[in-house]
This record gives structure tokens, C-alpha cells and sequence, in this order.
């Protein structure tokens, strides 16, 4: 046997929910839009941060290398002092005295410029990790960027889509009676969708078994030829009496 066909007011509301919800997709997918942005830019936010941590350190690793050269230079200087003190000095005591400050300022000297020499190797070595990680997280800024361009473009292209969807939602509202449209509408305001299949007994919205009442009625109502726009529609509205949407009969 063919397929039983819904009444004429049970198609124009088949045809409304259909752009309606075409329409709410847009809407939730418009609303998304922000929340998609500020993840993105919390992304790229992170990623500065990396890069400044990565420089910070390189920083504090050169803060280090000039406060160990200014000690060089301060031990130095004192070195130079001793020597010179030395020559003027007649006294042997204060001769050899002066020997063993200016051989502990050099072993101090020395200590100095070892720790230089391992900065300076910690300070190349933080470079070369300063540059590679600043290469990688500005090439994920760059993608991070490309995709928010992407999400307002998205957004531009959603937002006239909808405009267009708003007025094919106000052109299939418009055959339709006044009252079917109220069912319609406080039906939508709590649960979607509205119109649901009603196959076998059960119910296409809760996927339950219907009373053998409103089977009846929903068979008796797709017999039904009054137009959308007539007031006797809405006597061809069936509910379910489980989840209280619109139902019409499949055979």
C-alpha cells in the first residue's frame, strides 16, 4: 500500500518546522561564535606566554652573565690595586701579606671566569631553545589567527543565511491559521521539535506507546482536507498524551 500522506495543515507545518529549524541551527551556531573566539584567542594568549617565559629566562640567564662580569671587573680592579701596592711596599711581611691577597683574588678570578664561561654556554644553549620555541608558538599564533578570521568569516556568511532563513520561516508561517500557529508556537517555546511521526502506536517525539485514543485520532485527522489557513485546521491537530507534540499518522 503507499505511504499515507499528512493532512494539508499537518504539511504546512511539517514545511515551517522545517525551515524553523534550519533557522535555529544558524541561531545556535551564531550564538556558539563567541565562546569559539575567546577559546581561540585564550590560545593565543598561552602561546605569548610561553614565548615570554622562554624569553624571560633567556633574560635572566644575561641579567646573570652581566652582574658575573661586573664581579670580574670589581675582582680585577682589586687585583691590579694589590699589585701595584706591592711594588711601593718595603717591608717583606706586608710584601708577602699582599702576595697572598693577590693569590686569592686570583683564584677568586679564576672561579669567576669559569662560572662566566658556563653561563655563557647556558646562555647560547637558551637561545637556541628561545629560538625554536618562539619559531613554533608564533607558526600556532599564525594558525590561531587564520582560524578567527575563519570564525568571523563564518559568522558574516551565517548571519545572512539566517537573515534569508527568517524570511522563508515568515513565508511558510504565513498560509497557516492563526490558531494552529499558537499550538505551534507554545509547543516550540518548551520542546523540539513540534510535529513528530506517530508509526505503530508509537510516539515519534517520546518514543512511547500512545493511548489507542489518540491513534484513532491521529489515523482519523490525516483523512482531514481542510486547508492550513482554514479554521476548521485545528481540528486536525492530534497531541500526543506522552510528550504533548503534534503527531501525524504513518501508515
Amino acid at each position: 500500500m503507499p505511504p499515507t500522506m499528512p493532512s494539508p495543515a499537518i504539511e504546512k507545518l511539517l514545511i515551517l518546522q522545517a525551515r524553523d529549524s534550519h533557522r535555529r541551527e544558524l541561531e545556535a551556531h551564531i550564538a556558539a561564535t563567541p565562546a569559539e573566539l575567546a577559546r581561540v584567542e585564550q590560545q593565543i594568549a598561552a602561546e605569548r606566554t610561553a614565548i615570554d617565559h622562554a624569553r624571560d629566562e633567556l633574560r635572566r640567564l644575561e641579567a646573570d652573565k652581566k652582574l658575573l662580569e661586573t664581579e670580574i671587573g670589581l675582582a680585577e680592579g682589586k687585583l691590579a690595586k694589590y699589585r701595584t701596592q706591592q711594588l711601593a711596599v718595603k717591608k717583606n711581611d706586608e710584601y708577602q701579606a699582599l702576595t697572598r691577597e693577590i693569590e686569592a683574588t686570583e683564584v677568586a678570578v679564576s672561579a669567576l671566569e669559569e662560572r662566566e664561561l658556563e653561563l655563557l654556554y647556558a646562555i647560547d644553549a637558551a637561545k637556541e631553545r628561545f629560538d625554536a620555541a618562539e619559531a613554533a608558538l608564533q607558526q600556532n599564533i599564525s594558525g590561531h589567527q587564520a582560524r578567527i578570521a575563519s570564525l568571523h568569516e563564518r559568522e558574516a556568511s551565517l548571519r545572512s543565511e539566517l537573515e534569508t532563513t527568517r524570511a522563508e520561516v515568515a513565508a511558510a508561517r504565513a498560509p497557516i491559521a492563526e490558531p494552529l500557529l499558537r499550538v505551534y508556537d507554545r509547543i516550540s517555546a518548551r520542546q523540539w521539535p513540534v510535529v513528530v511521526p506517530l508509526q505503530n502506536g508509537i510516539c515519534g517525539g517520546s518514543h512511547l506507546k500512545v493511548s489507542s485514543e489518540v491513534e484513532s485520532a491521529a489515523r482519523a485527522a490525516n483523512r482531514m482536507t481542510a486547508a492550513a489557513d482554514s479554521p476548521a485546521a485545528l481540528e486536525q491537530l492530534v497531541l500526543s498524551d506522552q510528550s504533548g507534540q503534534i503527531l501525524y499518522w504513518v501508515g
